[in-house]
């Protein structure tokens, strides 16, 4: 079959007036006319600067190639080319869809005027041939009344209806090579499964390659054809998916294959009951009169009931929308909600101002974002300690720095890391941060909301195998958001999964995954690529 495109030799360096930095070195691969080709690996291997070097968008004044380096597009050298023909290229012949469409879409341009913009420049449209060339890519990548939302400006589309809008501009000059660099972060499962099964029909209609960039090799393992697996700016192994997942032969890629959450053990509830939901119900007001009273509620959730026994994992799954955070918020008595909330066998809202400073203490959160959960200004040892002066003021300063060093060990950060700056962390050491920052209070319970989402996958694992430690350690109850089901599995003994605001289903969470009773959940689950 033939290549459409190859790079050979490729070596990358950025230089400034101080250091230089290599983030490619020396890769080669070929990608064939109608086939899907994975780049995988942790941050900082390579694969995002490998992606845009294709494009040329790397910064001129600082990237370095070696004379050696050759990208080739359909034969023709792309390093060094004219502007003019690259300009040729870019959005054309070779599209990219970037990881978050809300930074990559223009705030202020209508979605429909971005995707008209890219029909004018290289095929020459008219402004009423662009726009009904528009709503029929908004009607392929099946946004609903694409005539409405192609006035829509990006904030007022979902996650999920962003990256189709993504999809549709890439796709808009029927490009012969598509580059997806992480297009499905963050995104709900069943969101995730429409729109990879998306860009597998598009694909075939218009029998483009594709290079997928992602860190999920459960995507990798069901919708590429080759894969290359990328650590330190060097390809270590590379090959037929099928061949690499069953047969992998570098140390690195069986660490990655090895990341991949599995099955909790057997459930033990037999533990104290520490908080209970009765008929937790939450209502927003979305509409008010010319006197300023509210006409309009919208029920977010729905006379829910839920339970977290002590030193389990009780799991909430659901899409964006759902009600999971909302119900999370009244749990954590900071949403105002009608039921009852107990816990530890009182009445969270009967509580008196010395209970209701202890209630906070017992229940901790660790963020899904740990870089935007932990302020820029203050040290590690400032973020981690900052609860106890709020909760045990009395501790002298000697007595604090104890409990902060002993926080960080508990979470595996040397105690040189209690004079840093978040900044000068990686992902997983800031969530690290985030988990000793919740534990250095000894909390009953602690809320988990997406806590590996932003991390790589072999991050990913450290984490949540350093959650269950802490858990069989310290006696720790867990209440996990997630719509990484393979996370909600591995961690959860108890499983409510919502949807509009209503539980549609709970149960063990090996009863509740090996068999499904709900639609809802089967759909979930059949979501959630294997």
């Amino acid at each position: 079959m033939d290549k459409i495109l190859e790079i050979n030799n490729l070596v990358i360096d950025f230089e400034t007036k101080d250091s230089s930095f290599r983030a490619v070195n020396d890769i080669s691969f070929k990608i064939e006319k109608g086939k899907t080709l994975s780049l995988v690996g942790e941050s900082g291997s390579g694969k995002s600067v490998t992606a845009l070097s294709i494009l040329q968008l790397l910064p001129e004044a600082s990237v370095r190639y070696s004379e050696e380096s050759s990208i080739q597009f359909e034969s023709n050298q792309i390093i060094a080319s004219s502007k003019q023909f690259l300009t040729s290229l870019r959005g054309n012949k070779i599209s990219m869809i970037f990881q978050e469409p809300m930074t990559s879409l223009n705030p202020y341009q209508k979605v429909g005027h971005q995707i008209d913009e890219t029909l004018i420049i290289h095929r020459n449209f008219s402004k009423k041939k662009a726009r009904q060339k528009t709503i029929d890519l908004l009607t392929k990548v099946k946004i609903p009344e694409p005539e409405k939302k192609v006035d829509s400006y990006p904030h007022q589309l979902s996650g999920g209806q962003r990256q189709r809008i993504m999809i549709a501009m890439a796709l808009a000059n029927e490009p012969e090579l598509l580059i997806a660099d992480e297009p499905t972060t963050a995104l709900d499962v069943t969101v995730e499964k429409v729109l990879l099964e998306l860009l597998s029909d598009l694909q075939k209609e218009f029998g483009m390659s594709i290079l997928f960039i992602t860190h999920d090799l459960n995507i990798v393992k069901r919708f590429s054809d080759e894969v290359c697996v990328m650590k330190d700016g060097k390809i270590v192994e590379s090959g037929e998916v099928q061949s690499i997942f069953n047969n992998p032969q570098h140390p690195y890629t069986v660490k990655l294959l090895d990341s991949i959450p599995g099955k909790k053990e057997a459930l033990n509830l037999e533990n104290d009951l520490l908080l209970k939901g009765n008929k937790v119900d939450i209502n927003y007001p979305i509409a008010k009169n010319i006197f300023g009273k509210t006409t309009e509620f919208l029920n977010a959730v729905k006379e829910v009931d839920i339970k977290v026994h002590s030193a389990s994992t009780t799991g909430l799954v659901g899409e964006s929308g759902s009600g999971k955070s909302s119900l999370a918020r009244a749990l954590l008595g900071i949403e105002k909600s009608e039921g009852m909330i107990i816990f530890d066998e009182k009445d969270i809202k009967q509580l008196s101002a010395i209970e209701t400073r202890r209630f906070k203490k017992d229940f901790q959160i660790v963020f899904q974002d740990p870089f935007g959960s932990l302020s820029p200004r203050m040290t590690i040892g400032e973020i981690v300690g900052e609860g106890l002066k709020v909760h045990e003021p009395n501790l002298t300063k000697n007595q604090r720095k104890e409990r902060i060093i002993k926080a960080l060990k508990d979470v595996e950060l040397e105690p040189i890391s209690y004079m840093r700056f978040p900044h000068e962390l990686s992902g997983g050491q800031r969530q690290r941060v985030a988990i000793a920052r919740a534990i250095i209070l000894e909390p009953k319970l602690i809320l988990l909301d997406e806590p590996t989402s932003a991390l790589d996958v072999s991050i990913q694992m450290q984490i949540l195998n350093l959650l269950k430690d802490l858990q069989s350690r310290l006696g720790l109850a867990y209440l996990c958001i997630s719509h990484d089901l393979k996370v909600i599995r591995f961690l959860s003994d108890y499983v409510y999964v919502m949807k509009d605001g209503n539980i549609v289903e709970d149960g063990n969470s090996e009863d509740l995954f090996e068999s499904p009773q709900h639609p809802y959940t089967q759909e979930l689950l059949a979501a959630s690529i294997a």
